[in-house]
């Protein structure tokens, strides 16, 4: 069977562990700390700045410069380079149908269970008991949203789409973050107080997410995380995070289990809002009767 090269071959030279190794006891306790921190937080280092580095580790940015140079990097571009290469490029949509294809049989029976046991494992997971307590927690912010946003981009974008359908329906007005580049300014500015954002969203730190996490803090947004990457750059910057899983690394993801938590949060928030959700739904039953009628006459 055909199996995907996996991140951080071991055949590449982890250039920032090495002189991490040869070079730690020369520093001051404070250097340290930081190169330390960025040792635990490769990734999410990929798209920090030097100041957001230095509000991790209670210094200044100055100091995370000095402890970068102290290992003989020329900067943290430099840096980043370095760890962006040892982690080597990102497995795309195609190689992981391929991967999975790949390694299931002919025999149809292999997809019908590659598909059951990873929803199976996922709902697992959604019945936890720390998931139970978040799905709580956004449920009961959700119950008091003035509004609320649901960002996804590509396949998370339609979820996002069908999930403002149910929450509208059920009497919280909704609107979706799901474009990209600069069009996704135009949804942005839908972001008002007292809103609440829920976000699907994996380890990439991509410009969209940090953007929309960034609007949101600055209008006092809470965030509801739904993620299987659960110490991402996201996570550090989101109030309630979900544990979703979606599969294995450099396998096909499954967006059915998102859209499982999805359903989760909007029958909650309905039962939790019971009054609000009848007069929704009752309204939305006379609207269809008053379309009914009016198609009916000629």
């Amino acid at each position: 069977m055909t199996r995907m090269p996996q991140r951080k071959d071991k055949r590449r030279v982890d250039l920032f562990g090495e002189r991490l190794r040869h070079r730690s006891a020369q520093l001051s306790p404070r250097l340290l700390a930081v190169v330390q921190w960025i040792d635990d937080h490769r990734e999410a280092v990929l798209d920090h700045t030097a100041m957001e580095i230095a509000h991790a580790t209670q210094t200044s940015d100055a100091t995370v410069v000095r402890a970068i140079q102290a290992l003989g990097f020329a900067g943290l571009r430099d840096l980043k380079q370095t760890m962006a290469h040892w982690f080597g490029p990102t497995i795309t949509s195609s190689e992981k149908m391929v991967s999975t294809v790949s390694e299931l049989t002919s025999d149809v029976h292999s997809s019908i269970d590659f598909v059951l046991e990873g929803h199976q494992r996922a709902c697992e997971m959604l019945a936890s008991p720390h998931n139970r307590v978040a799905i709580a927690q956004a449920v009961a912010l959700l119950s008091e949203a003035r509004q609320v946003g649901l960002f996804g981009i590509g396949a998370s974008g339609i979820l996002s789409e069908y999930t403002a359908r149910l929450f509208s329906r059920i009497g919280l007005s909704s609107y979706v973050l799901n474009r990209t580049g600069f069009s996704l300014a135009e949804q942005l500015i839908s972001m008002q107080r007292g809103d609440v954002l829920i976000m699907m969203g994996q380890k990439s730190p991509h410009r969209e997410g940090l953007t929309a996490l960034g609007e949101a803090k600055r209008l006092g947004i809470p965030v509801i995380l739904l993620t299987q990457a659960t110490e991402s750059r996201f996570s550090e910057l989101s109030q309630v995070v979900i544990d979703v899983p979606r599969g294995e690394n450099g396998r096909v993801p499954l967006h059915g289990t998102v859209m499982v938590c999805l359903e989760m949060l909007v029958l909650s928030v309905a039962s939790t809002t019971s009054q609000r959700t009848i007069r929704s739904m009752k309204r939305i039953n006379e609207l269809h009767r008053s379309i009914g009628k009016s198609s009916g006459r000629k």
